[in-house]
């Protein structure tokens, strides 16, 4: 199986009033850390979409070994950006897994679980104990119904039409969170905090 890991990183931040790609976290910044996640997976090719900030995220992001697709229409919506990676996905690839820029908590464990539990279905998700969330998996068989999704929800609509031929893998833990306010990347930062802090703990043990 050929699998492409696509990191959708194109929002243009309006709520925080700077580039979240960009924000300081743990070592590096927040879009560095989600790409380096997409590095440690199983993928056959990493793509990441940018768009709002991408000179200075050109500049600050370590893209090395990556594929950037640009989406100069990233103001219509996260399928949009979809649909400019689609143009550059392998035509080997079997599954893409769509990945969040801004979702720093899903770990590589999270995205070996969505693909070892999805086995041939066209539409995985990730199950947590609060919901489903990202990452999520699709087959190529959906590939050209995501090419025509529309809008910010597009890719939720569509799993909700295709019902119970979603599967949806356990992951255990909640939905991580993604960093769309202040709020949200104060509690981030809070969380990666206390992980680094346990790790120090167990390292100690």
């Amino acid at each position: 199986m050929s699998a492409t890991g696509i990191v959708l990183a194109a929002g243009g931040s309006k709520r925080l009033g700077q580039p979240k790609q960009l924000l300081p976290y743990g070592s590096t910044t927040l879009l560095d850390h989600v790409l380096n996640t997409a590095r440690a997976c199983p993928f056959d090719q990493v793509i990441c979409v940018i768009g709002g900030s991408a000179h200075e995220i050109e500049a600050n992001v370590n893209l090395a070994g990556i594929q950037v697709a640009r989406n100069n229409h990233f103001g219509e919506g996260c399928s949009s950006s979809i649909a400019a990676a689609l143009t550059a996905v392998d035509p080997r690839a079997d599954v893409l897994v769509l990945m969040l820029g801004d979702q720093p908590g899903v770990t590589r464990a999270t995205v070996a679980k969505l693909l070892a539990g999805r086995g041939d279905a066209a539409l995985a998700a990730c199950a947590y104990e609060d919901g489903r969330g990202h990452p999520l998996a699709f087959a190529r068989s959906t590939f050209d119904q995501l090419a025509s999704l529309h809008g910010d929800k597009g890719v939720w609509k569509l799993l909700d039409r295709a019902g119970e031929e979603v599967i949806d893998v356990p992951v255990p833990g909640a939905i991580p969170r993604d960093v769309d306010t202040w709020e949200d990347y104060e509690a981030v930062l809070r969380e990666e905090a206390s992980m680094s802090a346990a790790t120090e703990r167990h390292n100690v043990t």
